[in-house]
């Protein structure tokens, strides 16, 4: 599906990584990890398209996503490091939000029951706590039926029930084909398929 071949990312005089490649296929969980600064959050900007590499190519089903552009972003979710949710606007009117951006039409209920199922009460976000930000933000995932998801630190501020709550959701991207990469600092029980190690000399 997703394949980084030969990529290089580099950050003012700092090379970050260089050489990286890998293969990500149906039905895979991949780990990104590294310490602060190895260059996690810029690989996944790299992989959805926002940055570019400095060397190597990033190719989606065989073609490099730069002449793919919104047939490509239609087949993916990112969710940054920071929940990207609006404080004056409810949880539910942001994930209708994202899903038209994304060009998806959901249905009101589905909103609802994604945003109960992940606990987050229907209050203005400037009124919830970092962790079910967290949580509003990752209810786009319940909705969405993209084959690819890129997750920057998708485990932060999340306490033990959302984060098992997280894993059931993986795990069902996972089962039905899709595929995740994503980066985490924490032990979160859940068993990647492989781990991309940038602070190994990538």
């Amino acid at each position: 599906m997703l394949e980084g071949a030969g990529l290089e990312c580099e950050r003012g005089a700092r090379i970050l990584f260089r050489g990286l490649s890998f293969v990500v296929r149906k039905g895979e969980l991949l780990r990104v990890a590294g310490a602060n600064g190895s260059g996690k959050t810029s690989l996944l900007r790299i992989l959805c398209g926002l940055a570019r590499p400095s060397a190597g190519e990033v190719r989606w089903k065989g073609q490099p996503i730069g002449g793919l552009r919104e047939d490509y972003a239609r087949e993916l979710v990112y969710i940054g490091h920071a929940p990207a949710v609006k404080d004056d606007l409810t949880p539910r009117e942001n994930l209708e939000i994202s899903c038209r951006l994304a060009g998806q039409s959901t249905s009101g209920e589905a909103l609802v029951a994604a945003l109960e199922r992940l606990g987050v009460p229907e209050l203005p976000v400037r009124k919830l706590s970092q962790g079910q930000r967290r949580r509003a933000a990752l209810a786009r995932l319940l909705v969405s039926d993209a084959s690819l998801w890129l997750l920057d630190e998708p485990f932060a501020t999340l306490d033990a029930e959302g984060i098992s709550n997280l894993n059931g959701v993986l795990e069902k991207q996972v089962q039905r084909g899709g595929a995740v990469i994503y980066t985490t600092h924490q032990e979160v029980g859940i068993r990647s398929t492989r781990v991309v190690d940038l602070g190994a000399g990538a």
